[in-house]
């Protein structure tokens, strides 16, 4: 059953688990730039929603699937969120946003509200309402 598997490897140039070199995309260095500034930008419009106790960071790292992006906001009190997500480069082009403003814009409002709602569960109990 191994054998037919994407996963099986090539007889002595893929291992068992391991992708072919061939299948794994290669970014040009305008579309690095292009990804790192679309990145910065989904930091930035989450910062734009939270006050300025919540830190938010963003990077872009390889894994075996390609470029990974992970933007990550650290609420005062409670539990950090992230978000995770594996850019589509077969449907940019060179000269446009890797991320499209909508994705970015659903990204940031989505970390925002994530982080909010864990600071909301984090004090919940210790504080007493002011009114009903």
């Amino acid at each position: 059953m191994n054998g037919n598997t994407p996963y099986a490897g090539l007889p002595g140039e893929t291992g068992a688990g391991q992708r072919a070199a061939a299948d794994v995309p290669d970014l040009s260095r305008t579309q690095k730039r292009t990804l790192h500034r679309d990145v910065s930008r989904i930091a930035s419009r989450t910062r734009e929603f939270l006050p300025d106790e919540y830190v938010v960071d963003a990077d872009v790292s390889h894994s075996m699937t390609g470029p990974q992006v992970t933007v990550a906001v650290r609420p005062p009190v409670g539990h950090a969120v992230s978000a995770g997500f594996t850019p589509n480069l077969e449907e940019a082009t060179a000269d446009e946003a890797l991320i499209t403003a909508d994705e970015r814009d659903e990204v940031a409002r989505g970390l925002a509200a994530s982080a909010a709602l864990q600071v909301k569960q984090a004090i919940s109990d210790n504080v007493t309402p002011t009114g009903k």
